[in-house]
C-alpha cells in the first residue's frame, strides 16, 4: 500500500504555510458585513491576503469603526464605493482585471455572485464545471480530508464527476497534498447496474488508471465507512490504497454532500474551509452564518489555490 503524501494536518497550518506565499488580493462582494470584516481585520492581522472591498462605503467604514479596523491603504485595504447592485460585479470584474486574485462573498445571496462569475464580459468562466471544494478537520480523526460537492451540482453525470475530481484534486494539490486519494461513494463497495453511483465510481477508476484524471490516486466504488476507516475496509477484505485512507470524498449527489457536511459540523464538531473551484480564480463562498473563523480558514484555502 502506498503511504500518504499528506503534509498537512490542521486548517491552522494551512495559514502558517502561507508565510513564504506572495501576498494575493481578494476582491470582496458586498463587505458590509461584521462576520465578514472580522475575517478580514483576522487576514490582515495574518498578513493572510489584502483587500479590494465593495459595496456602501459609509456602512463598511460604520463595521469597522466598530471592529477597530484600519480601512487604509497603509493596511493594505481598498475601498470601492457601490450600491448593493454593483457590489458583485464590481468585485469579479477587479479579478477578471487583474487587480485581485480572488473573489469572495460578503453580504449578498450566492446566485447574485455566481451571475456575475458566470457573466461573459467580465466573469470568470473557464469552460469547466464549478464544484465546491470543502476541507474537513474533525476532532476525531488523525487527518484532514476534502468533501465534494455539496453545494453546486445537484445530480452530476460521469463526466461532471471527473471533473468534480479534477477540481478538487487541484485544490489539494496546490494546498501541499501529494497524489491525493479519492473516493467516489456509493451506498455499497461493489459495482451493482441498478446503483448508477457504483457504475461511475468503477469508470471513475478506470479513467484514471488511464491517465484521463491526474495527479491523483482513484478508486471506488466505496461505501462512507471503508473509505474512511481501515478496520471497516478490512473487515470487507477490500485491498486498495484508498480505502480506509480517503483524502478527498467525491459523492454522487448533492443530498448525499449536504447531509455529509452537516454532520461532520454538527455531529463532529468539526471545522471548515471552503472554496469554490473550477473558474478562473478561486472563490470563497461561504454561508452567511459561517463564523469569522471559518472565513479565515476559508481565505487561507484559497489563497493556496490561487495560481
Amino acid at each position: 500500500m502506498q503511504k500518504r503524501g499528506i503534509s498537512v494536518k490542521s486548517l491552522n497550518e494551512l495559514i502558517t504555510r502561507l508565510e513564504n506565499k506572495s501576498l494575493k488580493k481578494v476582491a470582496v462582494a458586498q463587505a458590509a458585513d461584521k462576520e465578514v470584516m472580522l475575517a478580514v481585520k483576522k487576514a490582515r492581522d495574518l498578513n493572510l491576503a489584502s483587500f479590494i472591498l465593495t459595496g456602501s462605503k459609509s456602512k463598511i467604514q460604520h463595521i469597522a469603526d466598530e471592529i477597530e479596523l484600519d480601512l487604509s491603504e497603509q493596511n493594505q485595504i481598498q475601498m470601492i464605493d457601490c450600491s448593493t447592485e454593483e457590489a458583485s460585479p464590481a468585485a469579479v470584474k477587479s479579478v477578471h482585471e487583474g487587480a485581485a486574485q480572488i473573489v469572495m462573498k460578503g453580504s449578498i445571496d450566492t446566485k447574485t455572485l455566481l451571475t456575475s462569475i458566470l457573466n461573459k464580459q467580465y466573469g470568470l468562466r473557464t469552460g469547466n464545471i464549478l464544484s465546491h471544494v470543502a476541507l474537513f478537520e474533525v476532532p476525531s480523526q488523525d487527518r484532514l480530508i476534502f468533501l465534494t460537492d455539496s453545494a453546486m451540482n445537484i445530480a452530476p453525470n460521469l463526466d461532471e464527476k471527473a471533473q468534480i475530481i479534477r477540481n478538487a484534486v487541484d485544490v489539494a494539490v496546490q494546498s501541499g497534498w501529494k497524489l491525493p486519494k479519492v473516493a467516489p461513494l456509493a451506498a455499497v463497495e461493489v459495482v451493482n447496474p441498478a446503483m448508477q453511483a457504483t457504475v461511475d465510481a468503477a469508470s471513475l477508476t478506470l479513467m484514471n488508471r488511464r491517465g484521463q484524471i491526474k495527479e491523483c490516486i482513484v478508486d471506488g466504488p466505496l461505501a462512507f465507512d471503508n473509505a474512511v476507516n481501515h478496520e471497516a475496509a478490512k473487515q470487507k477484505g477490500i485491498q486498495s490504497d484508498v480505502a480506509g485512507n480517503a483524502d478527498v470524498l467525491m459523492v454522487p449527489t448533492i443530498e448525499v454532500a449536504n447531509a455529509l457536511y452537516k454532520s461532520f459540523m454538527y455531529f463532529a464538531e468539526g471545522k471548515v474551509a471552503a472554496v469554490i473551484s473550477g473558474a478562473s480564480a478561486p472563490v470563497v463562498l461561504t454561508s452567511r452564518s459561517d463564523t469569522a473563523e471559518s472565513k479565515v480558514y476559508s481565505l487561507a484555502l484559497a489563497v493556496h489555490s490561487s495560481k
